[in-house]
Order: C-alpha cells, then structure tokens, then sequence
C-alpha cells in the first residue's frame, strides 16, 4: 500500500492548480481519498464535528453489510438456474454460475455511474460525490439477473442525473438514487421487471431443457395472482426463492443489518419501527380478511403478519433503503415516524395492487418526499413546547 500511497503523491502535482492536468483533480482526487484517508480536514471554518471517519468510510462500510446479500445472491442465482434446468449440481457450480450472471451487473453499474459522476464533477470543478458507492452495489442487488445491461445503464443513469445531480450531488438528493433506477426500469420496461420468468435465468445449453410446469414467479407473485405460493417461511427466510438478487434471503440482510447497527450508521428507530408498522398492518389485513370481495385477496390478507415481513424486498428495502441518512427523516421522532408508515404503506400496496404487489419501493419513494414534512412539524412542536415551558416558568 506504501508504493501505491507514494505513485499517488508523484502524480499529485500533475492535478493540482496550475498542473498539466488540474482540470481533471476531482478524478484524481476521489481515486485518492477512496483508497486512503485524506489528508485535509473535513470543514476548514466553523464549528463542525470531527471524527475518525469520513463519509467514504462510511460508503465502504455499508458496502461491507451488503456483502453477504451479494454472495448469497450470487449461489441462489445459480440455484435457481439449475433447479429450472432440473440439473443436480454442485455448491460451487451454483456459485460460479450465478457469479458469472451477478459480476456484470455490478460492474456495469459502478462504471457507468462513476463516469457519470465524474463526468459532472470535471465539468462543475467540485469533488468526486461518494454516495454513489453504495448505489452503484444496491442497484443489481434489486435488479432481476436477467435485466440487459443497457436497460441498467440507463436505469443508472436516470438515478445519477435525475435523482442526485439536479439537486446537486450527495447530501442534496430528495429520492434515494437506487430506488429511483429500479422505478425507471419497472416503469420503462415492465416487461423485463415482471412476470413469471423474469426472476430466474433459464439459459440452456446443448441437451438442457427447462424442466415441465417451471415458473420463475416470486412469492409476492404467486400470492397476488392465486392467493397462494409454493414457497414456505422457511424459504422467504433462507432465501432459497426467485426474486430480485440481493433480496431473497433475510437472513443475509440481518447480518447486513446488525453490521450496520454495530457501527452505528444504519437507524435502529427507522428499522424497528418499519417492523412495527408492517406488522400492523399485517394484523389488520389478518382481521379483515373474512371480509374480502374475492377469494384470492382474502387468502392473501390472511397471510400471517409475520410472514409478510419476509416476503420480497421488504427487509432489504427497510435496512438498505429507508436508513438512507440523505433521503430519510433527520429527527429521532420523525425516524418513528417515517419508519412506521413506510413499513405499513408497503404492506397496505402490495396486498391492495395485485399489479405491483413488491409495495416496499413505493412506499419509501413516496416517505422520501414526507420526510422533510416530518421533520418541519416535529421540530416545530419541540419549539412550541419549549416556548410553553418557558412561558409557565415566566409567569410563576
């Protein structure tokens, strides 16, 4: 690391004002500081707070809690593969198969979003954004594997553009970015975000053949169109199901999860109460369920709240989405509160629209614009109320 450290500082000056390349720092620049600590502080006047961590230490350890849901991902996808193929094959065979599918998607993702980034950062002349760094891994991870790279290029670049730079950059964005491209890609091509095949990659080869009644649908899926599924709580728990690729497995995302509430940057408040609020309104689609106007939707409100909980993309999407500190509420009772109605918005969608019964993404997209309003009135009552106290003490 020390011979990388010194080749970087060689090349500085090349960078730096009044340098061959100086218009090109901010490249430079964001290389330098993702790999090594920076050497300059993070404010230079004011008070401001001062820690060990910088944000893309931070970026890197949300990564970190991301990569056991990549992993899996990567061998379900090639479960599912041979499983369709009716082929027995090994763990490894799984996991390389499902690699080879995954790996390009990734790559696909952070090299079109990085030159996005870098191209407006050399442009505005201002420094390398980070938060990209964690929507360039979210975005293949609530992607079907089979998705074609251009439509994700594009869906990445909506995200980049749309979704951060006109509002201008990190820190500025009003919607969470991956969620974005995914609503670009369900929106633009629908086709190729839902139905029944389009979870699972069917590719075959000489002397394959998918196997006889093989259907890729998800469990949400099933559950929307017949009121049942083949999959049981045990499955949506594991993750052994088609579905998007880092979504499938809770158990994957509670380790994501308690790495970020060991490192203290995901919300607890926001994670616990999206539970809460999921599983509320869980226990009352369970209570009217009798009531129903067909069958399916009666089976279906009649799933356990508890087993709503691990159905799609509702545990990736409360503790990779919601916890996003940029999009998200700021206050510690606007976290409550934002938590509660978007796990209980996304329940209410995914039972309520059999069309896009995977409600987690709505609901947080549709709280993303709520939270400033949260955050206004929470901190407008906390002023009314200390003003009320002042006011009593003033006349005792």
């Amino acid at each position: 690391m020390k011979v990388l450290h010194n080749f970087l500082e060689r090349l500085k000056p090349n960078f730096e004002k009044g340098g061959k390349l100086a218009k090109y720092w901010p490249v430079y620049d964001g290389f330098a500081t993702f790999l090594f600590v920076p050497g300059h502080p993070v404010h230079r006047g004011g008070a401001h707070i001062r820690d060990g961590i910088d944000l893309k230490r931070t970026m890197n350890t949300v990564i970190t809690a991301l990569i056991p849901a990549l992993l899996f991902g990567m061998w379900n996808t090639g479960y599912q593969h041979y499983l369709a193929l009716g082929i027995d094959a090994t763990f490894l065979e799984q996991f390389i198969f499902g690699a080879i599918k995954v790996l390009p998607l990734v790559i696909v993702s952070y090299a079109v979003g990085l030159g996005t980034e870098f191209f407006f950062c050399v442009i505005r002349g201002h420094q390398i954004n980070e938060g990209y760094l964690v929507s360039g891994m979210l975005i293949p991870l609530i992607m079907p594997v089979d998705l074609p790279l251009w439509m994700l290029a594009l869906s990445v670049i909506f995200a980049v553009v749309i979704g951060k730079e006109v509002f201008g950059g990190t820190g500025m964005n009003i919607f969470n970015p991956a969620l974005l491209a995914r609503a670009f890609a369900f929106f633009a091509y629908p086709a190729y975000m839902s139905g029944d095949t389009v979870w699972v990659n069917v590719s075959t080869s000489a002397g394959q053949a998918v196997v006889d009644g093989f259907s890729g649908a998800t469990a949400l899926g099933t559950l929307a169109t017949t009121g049942t599924t083949v999959f049981s709580a045990w499955d949506a728990f594991v993750g052994t199901i088609p579905g998007s690729i880092g979504e499938t497995s809770v158990i994957a995302i509670l380790l994501g999860a308690g790495i970020l509430l060991f490192t203290g940057i995901g919300s607890w408040r926001i994670m616990l109460s999206a539970l809460l609020g999921g599983a509320a309104m869980g226990l009352i689609f369970n209570a009217v369920a009798p009531y129903a106007l067909s069958e399916v939707q009666q089976q279906f409100m009649a799933v356990p709240y508890w087993h709503q909980l691990i159905l799609g993309g509702f545990a990736f999407g409360i503790v990779f989405m919601a916890t996003d500190p940029v999009s998200g509420s700021q206050t510690d009772t606007g976290k409550w509160i934002y938590g509660f109605l978007i796990g209980f918005l996304a329940i209410m969608i995914r039972v309520f629209n059999p069309a896009y019964p995977e409600g987690v993404m709505l609901a947080i997209l549709f709280m993303n614009t709520m939270a400033p309003l949260i955050d206004h009135y929470v901190v407008q009552a906390n002023v009314k109320r200390r003003k009320n106290r002042i006011l009593s003490q003033g006349s005792i």
